[in-house]
């Protein structure tokens, strides 16, 4: 329900009684998009399934009491994949075999390979095989899904060139459809890079360790320096309490040596194929956001859409 307000710029958006959405004037942006808005609860293990803990939050906009259900399915997340994973290495290498056997497999998949080491049965392998594909096409198609939501708020907020086509909610639909294209043609296309040169490609994705290093850094980082220097937090359902500076400290002093290896070859002798190329990415792309920010980007952005939770009484409106 949309209601115009002579108190409040732009939209106000009203789901129930009682939480109200502020949105930049001229922008559609329902509180929940797509068909998880007419759920009331999402489980807490509904999202176990995605590649990364963190692709729960570009969808924030469109879970049911997102404040408490995403911390519960990003711990679940971890716990669950974490104790999967432990598992799945520890019967790798009880089941590996000669790694040298299987480097060389004439599949070009060493997984495959070792499928059928293990197994000594085609059906069994292609079975195996089978479920990991269709596990990784779900992994992709979630990673689009939250890609798009992640261009489209950022472009609502003014961050990115050509915001009002990113941002456009398509009426009818409730999900911002220009930014789900432009998520799945970009991906599309950077798959179709292994057609002509797997060296390119294994450039394009080695930007993708260091890129998420960096976003957690930054976001971690803001966090540990309100705490440090004594501001207060904005009020929140999820708190880790007395061990959030501790635990905040931690994650840092993890996150910087991975990012900073991230950038280093395997070898010491260093070829066109050997080499990591993610810091021939990396430097661009910061130098092109950087660059954007400080002579457009400024200017143009806003906060991020407020959610305000008060009684309201729709009659009186």
């Amino acid at each position: 329900m949309a209601l115009e307000s002579d108190n409040i710029e732009g939209r106000i958006y009203v789901e129930g009684s009682q939480n109200v959405e502020k949105a930049p004037k001229g922008l559609v942006a329902p509180k929940y998009m797509g068909t998880i808005r007419d759920q009331r609860d999402m489980s807490a293990l509904g999202r176990v399934q995605v590649l990364r803990p963190g692709s729960n939050t570009e969808i924030a906009e469109e879970i049911k009491d997102a404040s408490e259900t995403l911390p519960k399915a990003m711990m679940s997340a971890v716990g669950v994949n974490g104790i999967l994973g432990f598992i799945m290495i520890v019967t790798l290498c009880f089941t590996l075999g000669d790694v040298n056997n299987i480097l060389q497999s004439p599949t070009g998949f060493p997984f495959i390979q070792i499928f059928y080491n293990t197994t000594r049965s085609y059906a069994a392998a292609n079975t195996m095989a089978a479920i990991l594909v269709i596990t990784l096409t779900a992994s992709t198609i979630t990673e689009v899904a939250t890609a798009s939501r992640q261009l489209w708020s950022f472009a609502r907020d003014q961050g990115l060139p050509f915001s009002s086509f990113f941002a456009y909610v398509t009426p009818g639909w409730n999900i911002p459809l220009n930014s789900v294209l432009v998520s799945l043609v970009v991906t599309a296309l950077l798959s179709l890079i292994n057609i002509g040169s797997n060296l390119a490609l294994n450039a394009v994705i080695s930007l993708t360790i260091t890129s998420l290093m960096s976003a957690y850094i930054l976001s971690i980082g803001c966090v540990l320096l309100k705490r440090l220097r004594g501001e207060k937090l904005p009020p929140r359902r999820w708190s880790l309490g007395r061990f959030g500076m501790g635990i905040n400290i931690a994650s840092l002093a993890f996150l910087f040596p991975i990012f900073v290896f991230s950038f280093f070859p395997l070898t010491k002798t260093v070829d066109a194929h050997s080499m990591n190329w993610s810091v021939v990415m990396y430097l661009p792309m910061v130098g092109f956001a950087s660059v954007y920010y400080y002579f457009w980007g400024r200017y143009q952005f806003i906060a991020p859409v407020a959610l305000v939770k008060r009684d309201i009484d729709l009659n009186d409106m």
